[in-house]
């Protein structure tokens, strides 16, 4: 089954329902719309989510994402269906899914993998001058597109280059971190094994900024498995009823904010 709901009224509201699917080991899609904290902008503060993926987290067999473009929404789907069909895996899916217009880039290739595991490459800022900075930018959902849009500032205004890390479930990065340091305990002996994101972001450099339409906590989840200096950005506190625009600079995590925190990680560093 497919279910399609208001992202905020889902696990809140009948969170014992949810806990009770997991332990039903029930299977489908729960499809949250209007996610986030900055899209149902005139609604106020009681239909404003930024915490649904925090509850969604504590539930072991519900997988979780947050995808910003339709290319990830098929890659999960696609691959939701297999487990739960093809291969008969108890567990269901939570996806937040948005309601505003914007352009729908192609997938890059060969990201499919990355996708489903929560952190693929968006673009790469190729080759910079020699002892220019640069920074690693991640984002989910509707934000991730004001994270693309401080990259442009970043490269425009000020010189700095972004590597752009399209992170659709740092639920299932945090995961694959516990799992990996889990198994890294167990077998001292043994060459250690790095997480995903671990992976993914050797071979780049400079600070880490992610920025999400959910509470910091969100992003912070992976931050054991950063390996350098991570700065968060996320919709913490109440909701209010305005434009996205400017719930977006409220809660600081529109492209200002984002070029603003890269800036300050890179002075931080010298």
């Amino acid at each position: 089954p497919f279910y399609i709901f208001y992202s905020m009224f889902g696990f809140q509201r009948i969170g014992d329902l949810a806990w009770a699917a997991g332990d039903m080991r029930s299977r489908g899609f729960l499809l949250g719309g209007t996610a986030g904290r900055t899209t149902l902008n005139g609604e106020g503060l009681q239909h404003e989510d930024g915490h649904s993926h925090l509850f969604a987290a504590t539930i072991p067999n519900c997988i979780a994402y947050d995808p910003t473009f339709g290319y990830e929404v098929a890659v999960v789907i696609q691959d939701g269906l297999r487990r739960m069909v093809a291969e008969q895996e108890d567990v269901y899916y939570y996806l937040t899914v948005m309601n505003e217009n914007y352009p729908q880039p192609a997938m890059p290739e060969g990201s499919q993998a990355d996708i489903l595991k929560g952190m693929y490459r968006f673009r790469d800022a190729g080759k910079a001058k020699k002892g220019a900075p640069r920074v690693q930018l991640l984002g989910s959902g509707t934000i991730f597109r004001e994270v693309v849009a401080a990259a442009d500032l970043l490269r425009d205004d000020w010189g700095v280059e972004s590597d752009l890390w399209g992170c659709p479930s740092f639920i299932e990065l945090a995961r694959d971190c516990r799992d990996v340091s889990r198994w890294n305990l167990l077998h001292p002996t043994e060459p250690p094994r790095a997480s995903h994101v671990e992976t993914r972001l050797s071979g780049t450099t400079g600070p880490v900024v992610a920025a999400s339409d959910y509470m910091r906590m969100y992003a912070d989840k992976i931050r054991a498995c950063v390996p350098r200096r991570y700065v968060v950005l996320g919709t913490d506190g109440f909701g209010r009823s305005d434009t996205r625009e400017k719930l977006r600079h409220f809660f600081e995590v529109d492209r200002r904010w984002v070029t603003v925190a890269a800036l300050k990680a890179l002075a931080d560093e010298g």
